[in-house]
């Protein structure tokens, strides 16, 4: 019998698998929009309370409006299935990158810690505690970029949905079964942050208790880290909440600060270009190469029960008995996988969504999440024992919908930094481009602009197209977001994404090689400063 698929989409291939379900690369029919599409498996679809955490996920997605998230496109409930489209981030995990480098040096660390935090900032602002943040659930795209993904067992802040996350990255408090808060996500991000720096966990435990007892009393290991580093690897592992920064976005200025001080102004830019090279190192391993599926998941324990004792002994046998069966489910999935499956995560997790939460494409009787609902654990997480699956796909910005498609069948493109890397080699010796245009550039809505270029070039080259915003025809002002394209497709239109209520948008056009007449920059005043 053939496995239910999602009206108005062509599933190209799988990305990824494992317990809770499958995340497929698809395309829009109507749109030729390339997607992510995460199914919840059949045996999961047939719990109640799955697929109440199913839909939980997609309404979370939908709150969440920042570029450092993966975007939620609609959410698809029919008696067959059910499915979570969401944007298509041509990205690998953190975790591969390691696996491949060992470590990225102090400047990338930063960049990887900024960039997720972003995203993490954004689910603190919603009042939502990620819960999961490990190396598998940060993207690095081809431009080294970062992006968080993966909200499978998010939880409201100040609930207490019991012992849950990876241990290795897990608070003291989480061990404890304590009330979820921002400064658990703050020290996961940290412990992430540790290991790009020195290659290792901050903690390595044989075993849960072992694991527990270090979290909890062992002194942190701040020494190992480069010396300019280590005021942020002390704070942001602090054994108390108290100690740490209270939320991301607190621990992204002290982030900056010390940045600055330490390494100069220029330090993300050279951190980026690293992160770059180390992705430069896996092409294969993105979603817009033709790889074979990957057969993995992720291994975040989730929340058995709410432990009546707090005790770390306690929440280590917790831990204990969600070990056995996240091992008892990898007797029915393949979780050997080498890692480069590692890279191919689609995992749910967010980047500025602009389309209606809860639009629905299926004609047989689909349920749509309200965007109002309360976010909480996904499919990857029930509220009773389960283990977290969920592979994930980000992406960037896409030819915007041709005339006369619905709205509610066309996944809108959301908005933000977005980046998709180029699908052509890079330019031959001798290619020459002349000329790099503005063909088009409008308004199409309160939070939106499309876009068309014209390139002049004897050969392929590259296009690089940033947008941005400001309160002055004559600066570019605030960086909205940034893709990559051959050149060959510049005259296709794209969909771009505006945040904030700034009256001017702009454009930034170049090629590499560059374009014998120089960039091409293009700004329009937004209809509301009009209308005004």
């Amino acid at each position: 019998m053939k496995a239910w698929t999602v009206p108005g989409y062509t599933e190209t291939r799988e990305l990824g698998s494992g317990g809770s379900g499958r995340v497929v690369l698809a395309v829009h029919d109507g749109t030729s929009i390339p997607v992510a599409v995460k199914y919840l498996s059949d045996r999961l679809r047939q719990d109640p309370a799955f697929v109440r955490e199913f839909r939980a996920e997609a309404r979370l997605l939908g709150a969440l409006h920042s570029p450092y998230v993966v975007g939620l496109y609609e959410y698809v409930e029919a008696p067959d299935g059910a499915a979570i489209v969401m944007e298509l981030v041509d990205g690998i995990a953190l975790r591969a990158v390691l696996q491949q480098a060992g470590q990225t040096g102090p400047e990338a660390a930063l960049v990887v810690l900024k960039g997720s935090l972003l995203g993490l900032a954004a689910a603190h602002r919603a009042g939502v505690v990620h819960r999961d943040y490990k190396p598998e659930n940060v993207l690095v795209a081809a431009d080294g970029t970062s992006k968080l993904v993966d909200f499978g067992i998010a939880a409201d802040r100040g609930t207490t949905p019991g012992v849950a996350g990876t241990p290795a990255y897990m608070a003291p408090e989480q061990w404890q079964g304590q009330p979820a808060s921002p400064a658990a996500d703050v020290y996961a991000a940290t412990a992430t942050f540790f290991e790009c720096l020195t290659g290792r966990k901050p903690f390595a435990g044989e075993n849960f208790a072992e694991l527990a007892l270090q979290h909890i009393e062992a002194p942190v290991p701040e020494a190992e880290a480069p010396e300019p580093v280590r005021p942020l690897i002390r704070r942001g592992l602090a054994k108390r909440p108290e100690d740490r920064p209270e939320n991301a976005e607190a621990f992204v200025a002290e982030l900056e600060g010390l940045a600055r001080s330490a390494y100069g102004e220029d330090w993300e830019e050279r951190g980026q270009r690293k992160l770059a090279a180390l992705a430069a190192l896996l092409p294969l391993l993105f979603p817009s190469a033709a790889a074979p599926p990957a057969s993995t998941t992720a291994f975040a324990t989730t929340s058995l029960w709410n432990p009546g004792r707090r005790g770390w002994l306690g929440a280590g046998v917790a831990l204990v008995l969600g070990a056995l069966l996240v091992f008892t489910e990898a007797s029915a999935t393949d979780r050997t996988a080498p890692a480069g499956a590692l890279s191919a995560f689609a995992t749910t997790s967010a980047a500025p969504p602009t389309g209606r939460p809860g639009a629905s494409a299926s004609p047989t009787g689909t349920a749509s999440p309200s965007a109002s609902g309360s976010p909480s654990a996904s499919a990857s997480a029930s509220a009773s024992a389960s283990t977290s699956a969920s592979p994930s796909a980000s992406g960037s910005g896409s030819p915007a919908p041709g005339p006369g498609t619905s709205p509610t069948a066309a996944p809108p493109v959301s908005p933000g930094p977005t980046t998709k890397p180029p699908t052509t080699p890079p330019p031959s010796p001798g290619v020459r481009v002349r000329s790099v245009g503005v063909t088009s550039f409008r308004q199409s809505d309160f939070t939106q602009a499309v876009v068309t270029l014209s390139v002049a070039a004897d050969g392929p080259a590259t296009v690089r197209l940033e947008w941005f915003s400001s309160n002055s025809p004559d600066t570019l002002g605030t960086s909205q977001g940034t893709m990559t394209f051959p050149s060959a497709t510049a005259g296709t239109a794209r969909t771009l994404g505006f945040s904030g209520r700034d009256c001017y948008w702009h454009v930034r056009a170049t090629t590499t090689p560059a374009a014998g007449s120089g960039a091409a920059v293009s700004h329009l005043t937004t209809q509301r400063c009009q209308i005004r």
